[in-house]
């Protein structure tokens, strides 16, 4: 994905943005790589909350994330984070994310969210509703 061009972007159902700082660089003068977990967090919640995803005396938690690094991220400026949904499971689901910089694809990330009970800490199943809105989350993007 490295070096696609902004299209690639399109490509995903969920975008949002994030505002590089200063203090995101390391001695190198490039973005440390630990921001980039902010990166793929920002993209996750936008689809948590404002998807309405989140349900009463239930939570989001990361079963695995896998991060590839593609390109370096320099300061100043911004990066676009898409989200797709790749994957639906019982009570789990899978989530394609990149991340770009001046329409670059600069990071790739596959994570699995399990939605939890906030009481017994136990995976709980998904509601038919997030579970179809989910489904709408598919694309194209994920299926690279």
């Amino acid at each position: 994905m490295a070096g696609e061009s902004k299209s690639a972007l399109e490509a995903f159902p969920l975008r949002t943005s994030d505002k590089l700082r200063y203090r995101d660089t390391d001695r190198q003068g490039h973005v440390n790589n630990a921001v980039f977990a902010t990166f793929l967090e920002t993209g996750r919640v936008e689809l948590l909350y404002r998807e309405g995803l989140a349900e009463e005396g239930a939570a989001f938690v990361i079963a695995r994330m896998e991060l590839d690094f593609l390109a370096e991220v320099t300061w100043p400026g911004d990066v676009e984070i898409g989200t797709a949904v790749r994957e639906v499971g019982r009570s789990s689901f899978r989530l394609l994310q990149c991340v770009f910089q001046n329409g670059v694809a600069v990071a790739r990330a596959e994570t699995v969210i399990v939605q939890m009970n906030e009481t017994t800490r136990k995976s709980r199943p998904l509601s038919e509703t997030a579970r179809q809105r989910l489904q709408t989350l598919i694309s194209s993007a994920a299926e690279t």
